[in-house]
């Protein structure tokens, strides 16, 4: 098992969705990788934690990382975070990102949850990213 490319998913999903104009359009560029210190915007994405599991096999070192991306908006209902939540969908799954370290072998959708936060929704969108980092 290799922990070796966990850095360079990070960064190439932030890079990913910070460049995709309907997620930086729908929340005003508001993406996170940490909150910034002070009030934070009432629409904004943020990088969450992560699950990694060994994948090597003869050929290799390989890991799967289970990932969420969470949306949190302070409307009402929830048709605003279904809509960024989707947007978010759509430019991570199944998406060719490059890594600076390791290869991405296929980036999937594998669960959502949507639940009311205080007077907001806050959606958690989890993908699964399967690397090769024999290379890393």
């Amino acid at each position: 098992m290799s922990y070796a490319a966990t850095a360079a998913l990070q960064e190439a999903v932030f890079t990913a969705l910070t460049t995709d104009s309907a997620v930086s359009m729908l929340t005003n560029d508001a993406i996170y990788d940490a909150l910034p210190p002070g009030p934070v915007p009432s629409v904004y994405v943020s990088l969450g934690p992560e699950r990694v599991r060994d994948a090597s096999d003869v050929v290799g070192d390989g890991a799967v990382h289970d990932f969420p991306v969470t949306v949190v908006c302070d409307a009402a209902g929830f048709q605003a975070a279904k809509t960024i939540a989707a947007a978010v969908s759509d430019a991570l799954t199944d998406a060719d990102l490059a890594l600076s370290r390791g290869t991405l072998i296929g980036l999937n959708f594998l669960r959502a949850r949507a639940r009311r936060v205080g007077d907001g929704r806050e959606i958690d969108i989890w993908f699964r990213a399967m690397i090769d980092s024999s290379d890393a």
